[in-house]
C-alpha cells in the first residue's frame, strides 16, 4: 500500500494504546496465541514492550512441522524479552472431541473451525487464571475485508491492536521490531487443515491484491481483467462472511407494535 508510516511511532502508539486499555480496565496480564505467522509475532512482540506481564501460548494441534518450527522460533524470541512462554499440546484433546461427535455431523470445514475454537478456549482459560485479556492478531483484510477468520475462534478476542493495518504493513512493522526473518518471509497460512493449503490458495488472491481492492478497487469505474477478477473474489468473501464482521443481530422490542392483553 501507499500509506506512509513511521513504524517506530506506530509501534509506540500501539503499545501505549494496549497499556492504556489494560490500566483503565484493571487488566493484569496479556495473553496471545502464537501461530508462527507474522501477525501473532508482531502482536506478541508489541505486548512484550508494554511492560505488562505477557503470556505467549503455542498450541500445536496436528500441526505441520514447519508451522511448529516457526511458532517455537517466535516463542524463543519472546522468551528473551521477559515474556512467559508456554506450549499446550491440543492434538489429543481435539481427537477426543472429534470422537464424541456423530459421524453425520463431521466435515472438513467444521473440523478446521473447531480447531480454532479449541485454541480460543485454551487462551481464555489461561487468561481467566491471570486476570488477563486475549489480544487479537487479525489484520485489516482478515477482520474487515474478507472475514478470513473463525467466528468465536481466532475472532474471539478482547482487543485488536493491528486490525487497522494491512498485512504488508504488519510485515514492515515486524521488520522494525526485529521479528525473525523466517517468520516475516513465511507464506501466510491458518494451519487448520490436514493438507498444506495456504491463505492465498483458500482465498484465490494474495493479501497485496486484496489490499488494493480495499483501497482502490471497490470504487473503480473501469478494470483490467485481473483487477475485475480480484474485486469479485473480494466481494464474494465479503458478502459470505459479512455476518462475522457486523454486530450480532438483536431483536428490538417495540412496545407500540405489541398487542397487549
Amino acid at each position: 500500500m501507499n500509506r506512509i508510516i513511521d513504524y517506530k511511532n506506530l509501534s509506540e502508539q500501539i503499545e501505549k494504546w494496549i497499556k492504556n486499555y489494560a490500566q483503565s480496565n484493571g487488566i493484569e496480564t496479556l495473553v496471545i496465541g502464537v501461530s508462527g505467522g507474522i501477525d501473532s509475532a508482531v502482536v506478541s512482540t508489541l505486548c512484550s514492550r508494554t511492560g505488562i506481564p505477557t503470556i505467549a501460548v503455542g498450541m500445536p494441534l496436528n500441526s505441520k512441522p514447519e508451522n511448529t518450527r516457526l511458532s517455537n522460533l517466535q516463542l524463543d524470541f519472546l522468551s528473551k524479552l521477559n515474556v512467559q512462554t508456554i506450549e499446550v499440546e491440543l492434538s489429543d484433546t481435539f481427537k477426543s472431541f472429534e470422537n464424541t461427535i456423530p459421524h453425520h455431523f463431521k466435515s472438513e470445514l467444521a473440523s478446521a473451525n473447531s480447531k480454532s475454537r479449541l485454541r480460543m478456549m485454551t487462551l481464555y482459560h489461561i487468561a481467566a487464571n491471570r486476570k488477563g485479556i486475549i489480544v487479537g492478531t487479525g489484520n485489516k483484510v482478515e477482520d474487515f475485508g474478507v472475514g478470513f477468520f473463525t467466528k468465536y475462534g481466532d475472532g474471539g478476542v478482547d482487543i485488536s491492536p493491528i486490525a487497522d493495518l494491512y498485512k504488508t504493513e504488519v510485515r514492515e512493522l515486524g521488520r522494525y521490531l526485529g521479528i525473525p526473518q523466517d517468520i516475516i518471509n513465511a507464506t501466510p497460512t491458518d494451519g487448520l487443515w490436514d493438507d498444506d493449503r495456504n491463505d492465498e490458495e483458500q482465498i484465490g488472491a494474495t493479501y497485496e491484491e486484496l489490499e488494493w481492492v480495499m483501497e482502490y478497487g471497490v470504487e473503480k469505474i473501469s478494470y483490467t481483467e485481473k483487477e475485475y477478477n480480484i474485486t469479485k473474489i473480494f466481494e464474494t468473501f465479503n458478502k459470505k462472511n459479512n455476518h462475522k464482521m457486523v454486530p450480532i443481530p438483536i431483536f428490538i422490542l417495540k412496545e407500540n407494535e405489541i398487542i397487549w392483553k
